[in-house]
C-alpha cells in the first residue's frame, strides 16, 4: 500500500445483489448476473486508474452449487462467454487473470476456458485479477491443513516449526498479499466464507448499492472511505 496516496494494494469484492436487482425489475435472476458484467469492467478500469495492484472478485462460492440448476448453468455459460469476449481487452489493459478455489467440480469446458484466459493474460503487469471460483474460505483452510499435515507426516516439516507463515504458504492465496480493503455490495454486512484468514486486518466497506449498479464512481468512493480509515493492526499511533 502507498502510505502517501492511501491507496490499497489489494481490493477484494463480494459481488452481491444480482438476484435482487433482477427481481426489483421483474427480470429473471440470470439477467441480473448478466448485468453484473459491466461493474466488473468498471471495477477493473477504476482499480487500474487508482493504482490498485490486486483485485479479487468473489465470483462463485462453493455454496452457490445449491442454487437452482438453471441459474447455475446460466452462470457457467455467462462465465465462458465473458472469457471469450473480455480477454482481448484484458490483454490490452495489462490485466493478469488468476483463480483461487477448486477447479475439479467445474465442467471440462469451464476448466478449459479458465486455463485459456490465464494463459493468454499471463504477461499482464498492470493489475492481477483474482477470480474466486468454487471458493470457500473454510474449505481452503482445511485443504491447507491437509497439505501441512502431509508434509509433517512425511518428515518434511517439524510440527513445532509451524507458524502463521506456514499456513499462509499453504493457502490458495500464497502468492498474493492479504486484502487491504474488502467491499461487499448490496448493504449486507458479512463476509460469507470469503478470505476469512486473509481478512484479519482488512478494512471492511458495505455500500447499499446492488452489484449491477456498482460503477467506477462507486469504486472510487470505496477507495475514499479506505483513505479515511486509521489502520493500526492492533497497535497504537
Amino acid at each position: 500500500m502507498s502510505e502517501q496516496k492511501r491507496i490499497p494494494q489489494h481490493v477484494a469484492i463480494i459481488m452481491d445483489g444480482n438476484g435482487r436487482w433482477a427481481e426489483l425489475r421483474g427480470k429473471e435472476r440470470y439477467e441480473g448476473h448478466a448485468a453484473g458484467v459491466e461493474p466488473v469492467r468498471a471495477s477493473l478500469r477504476a482499480a487500474a486508474r487508482q493504482g490498485v495492484k490486486y483485485l479479487t472478485l468473489y465470483a462463485f462460492s462453493t455454496e452457490n452449487w445449491g442454487r437452482p440448476e438453471k441459474e447455475v448453468d446460466a452462470l457457467m455459460e455467462l462465465f465462458c462467454q465473458s472469457v471469450v469476449n473480455e480477454t482481448p481487452e484484458l490483454i490490452r489493459q495489462g490485466v493478469r487473470v488468476r483463480m483461487i478455489g477448486e477447479r475439479s467440480r467445474f465442467s471440462e469446458k469451464v476448466r478449459s476456458y479458465l486455463a485459456q484466459v490465464e494463459q493468454r493474460t499471463a504477461a499482464g503487469e498492470t493489475l492481477t485479477l483474482i477470480l474466486a471460483l468454487n471458493y470457500s474460505s473454510r474449505s481452503e483452510i482445511v485443504r491447507a491443513v491437509r497439505r501441512i499435515a502431509s508434509r509433517s507426516a512425511a518428515g518434511e516439516l517439524d510440527p513445532e516449526s509451524i507458524d502463521e507463515r506456514t499456513v499462509c504458504a499453504a493457502l490458495d492465496t500464497a502468492e498474493y498479499p492479504d486484502p487491504d480493503l474488502i467491499v461487499r455490495t448490496s448493504g449486507e454486512c458479512r463476509l460469507s466464507n470469503f478470505l476469512l484468514w486473509q481478512a484479519s486486518y482488512a478494512e471492511l466497506y458495505f455500500p447499499d448499492v446492488l452489484w449491477p449498479d456498482f460503477t467506477e464512481a462507486e469504486f472510487d468512493r470505496a477507495i475514499e472511505e479506505y483513505a479515511r480509515r486509521d489502520r493500526r493492526f492492533g497497535l497504537v499511533k
